[in-house]
């Protein structure tokens, strides 16, 4: 094996750590065409800085500049007035037109496409950011950092980035991973209860899916909750997903829910085990518990792959600092791995649990398995 050059492995970390400075910096300029409306303004129609800055209301100079920007780092695309002189001096600048292409749009727009990225590039770039001087302190005394401290900005882009994956995937997981779940739901009517359902998504497309099928979401965030609401009316489901500010160990299950789902929320929960016991409590006898959470490895390598490097820093910058808000918590994180949902679900009462081949590169779906269901 031939030896890397003296400081080969410094200068390969200099270029590494100079490209997500890079990065960094477009992802922001890109955070301000989100929170601005410039993309939706451009998505519109082509521009020059001045039309854009007369649709977004933002000044005409930042506008170009912002324009500019953009262009160069090929996320937009610029065209010279046709009398600009070929190979001649620069056209003005004033007048120069930009557009955004239909397959970038897909991407920097919000909307229920998995290629939309809008969503969950905003997590670091707004909500992480607001948080840093709590986090400085959680990591000198311990503490924790409430989800409000991430603002709206980690709020909004937490839920619009599992819209896409509860929109397009999970009717076929159920489909195809539970087929006599599918067809309880399918025939109803039927009760399925989300616990921490964040804002909606996943009631919404299961009430779309099943119309007999009627959704309690619960969630300890007013403001999530009232999110989850008004996204359940535009879809027209309002009268069958319906959403509580709760505690689901306080809730009244009735004669039980045929599915009790924990979505990509477990791993922040300052208390799972609690949570999965509730559950437990809210499901019918025969009834289904699911929990969806982070694709993990199955156990620690250094160094990792591409999604384990995000899910760390995930970890890092947020899911343990919420996870450890209440001081009886000893903090999950990100990274819950296949054996920790396991140690998790059997103190809370289930004999086990089995994960189901759904395939997604981000996520694992866990079935609770009841002791009865679990075989030597």
């Amino acid at each position: 094996m031939t030896a890397p050059p003296p400081g080969g492995r410094a200068r390969a970390l200099n270029v590494r750590l100079f490209m997500a400075m890079l990065h960094t910096q477009e992802l922001l300029s890109g955070y301000l065409g989100v929170r601005l409306g410039l993309y939706q303004a451009l998505a519109q129609a082509p521009a020059t800085p001045a039309e854009l800055a007369a649709r977004a209301g933002v000044s005409r100079r930042y506008a170009r500049e912002w324009l500019e920007q953009q262009a160069v780092a090929g996320f937009i695309e610029a065209a010279d007035p046709p009398a600009a002189p070929s190979g001649g001096p620069s056209a003005d600048p004033e007048a120069r037109s930009y557009r955004l292409p239909p397959e970038h749009a897909e991407v920097l727009l919000a909307s229920d496409s998995p290629l939309s990225m809008v969503s969950l590039t905003m997590l670091p770039l707004g909500g992480v950011a607001a948080a840093l001087p709590r986090l400085l302190d959680a990591f000198r005394t311990g503490a924790g950092v409430p989800d409000s401290a991430y603002g709206d900005d980690w709020r909004d882009g937490h839920s619009g980035a599992n819209r896409a994956l509860f929109t397009h995937a999970l009717p076929g997981w159920i489909r195809t991973a539970l087929p006599e779940l599918h067809a309880r739901l399918r025939a109803g009517p039927a009760r399925v209860a989300d616990v921490g359902c964040g804002a909606g998504w996943a009631a919404v497309t299961l009430a779309k899916t099943y119309p007999w099928v009627a959704v309690d979401g619960f969630d300890l965030d007013p403001e999530t909750v009232a999110a989850a609401t008004a996204n359940a009316a535009e879809a027209g489901v309002r009268d069958r997903a319906a959403f509580h500010v709760a505690d689901a160990a306080a809730v009244d299950p009735g004669e039980g829910y045929d599915l009790v789902c924990v979505f990509d929320t477990l791993h922040e929960m300052s208390r799972p085990v609690e949570v999965l016991r509730a559950c437990g409590k809210l499901r019918a006898p025969d009834g289904v518990v699911l929990v969806l959470d982070a694709r993990v490895a199955e156990r620690f390598t250094a160094p990792g792959d591409e999604i384990e490097r995000f899910q760390y820093a995930t970890s890092v910058l947020h899911c343990l600092p919420v996870s450890r808000t209440d001081s009886r918590a000893g903090g999950t994180g990100t990274v819950l791995r296949p054996d920790a949902v396991r140690s998790l679900a059997r103190e809370a009462g289930f004999g086990d649990v089995r994960e189901l081949p759904v395939g997604d590169r981000f996520h694992r779906l866990y079935r609770l398995l009841d002791q009865a269901d679990v075989h030597p």
